[in-house]
């Protein structure tokens, strides 16, 4: 044995390390702060499903079991679809749900365009007053609804829209919030994407819908999904501006149930289930869009 290999210490053996927790900076994070979180968004996730999933278990339930019994039942004992068949039956509620995919429709396809457009100009084009066109549209944001459906109900009846379902569209058509979206994902674009369209002898408009609308499909989306939304969750403005029964959205529809069966949480459970269904489906469809969507705009390319 040498003298080198006498005289050096051990080492002693590697310990395995002990599974460490981090966050986004790298810093790491202690089990008790780890254990609150975790309770923090077991709260939130209580608190945001909690009322859907009762709704869908009351849905579920036949006329013999308790739907207010303590705790909450989740489980129906006897799952039964008799009552999205009694709500059929009740009401003509495919016919409040076409109305509903009516105006929905209309108002994507409303907001996508129109919101795609006065972003676009808003974000690119350079004219007088650009500023100030921005500036009104956040104002816009500001005004409360109940603020000017007076005004609304009177422009639609002095129009002549008055029940109808494109008066019900025509005030939800461009969204201010959707233009402000827009806006900020066509400024994140990077300008030497479109400078070398224009050195290759693009216009404006090409260049609107062969560079800029493609890089800006999540964003689209998620106007897309906004629009869905307000106009399939609308109750305020169809109830001012409809008369007609046979014109009626899902929403004013729905409202019947409150109204005949008041003591039949069953009924009105399957009901709000029928029209909460295509909102989930749809979200479900472009969620992948939707998360990228969300980013887009956010920093400045």
């Amino acid at each position: 044995m040498s003298v080198l290999e006498k005289v050096r210490p051990e080492r002693p053996a590697a310990t395995a390390r002990e599974p460490r927790v981090t966050d986004d900076d790298g810093r790491r994070v202690r089990p008790v702060e780890l254990l609150w979180r975790y309770l923090l968004l077991l709260a939130v996730l209580a608190l945001t499903t909690g009322p859907f999933l009762w709704q869908l278990a009351t849905s579920l339930k036949g006329p013999t079991e308790d739907i207010y019994s303590s705790p909450p039942s989740l489980l129906p004992a006897h799952p039964t679809l008799h009552n999205y068949a009694r709500v059929a039956d009740t009401i003509p509620v495919w016919d409040y749900a076409l109305n509903s995919l009516k105006v929905a429709i209309a108002n994507v396809v409303t907001n996508c365009v129109g919101s795609a457009l006065a972003g676009y100009a808003l974000a690119r084009l350079r004219y007088r007053g650009r500023r100030v066109t921005t500036l009104v549209f956040v104002l816009a944001m500001l005004v409360p609804v109940e603020g000017i459906v007076i005004a609304q109900f009177t422009t639609m009846r002095e129009l002549g829209l008055n029940n109808t379902l494109i008066g019900v569209v025509l005030p939800g058509a461009v969204g201010a919030l959707n233009v402000l979206l827009m806006r900020g994902a066509f400024r994140a674009l990077p300008h030497e994407i479109e400078e070398a369209a224009y050195v290759d002898g693009a216009n404006v408009w090409q260049r609107f819908l062969r560079v800029a609308l493609p890089s800006v499909k999540g964003t689209l989306a998620v106007v897309a999904i906004f629009a869905f939304m307000g106009a399939w969750d609308d109750f305020l403005w169809p109830l001012i501006v409809l008369s007609d029964p046979s014109k009626f959205t899902l929403t004013i529809g729905l409202n019947y149930l409150h109204g005949t069966f008041a003591n039949d949480e069953r009924l009105v459970a399957a009901g709000t289930v029928i029209a909460v269904a295509p909102l989930i489906a749809l979200f479900a469809c472009l969620q992948r869009y939707f998360f990228r969507g969300v980013g887009e705009g956010a920093v400045k390319g």
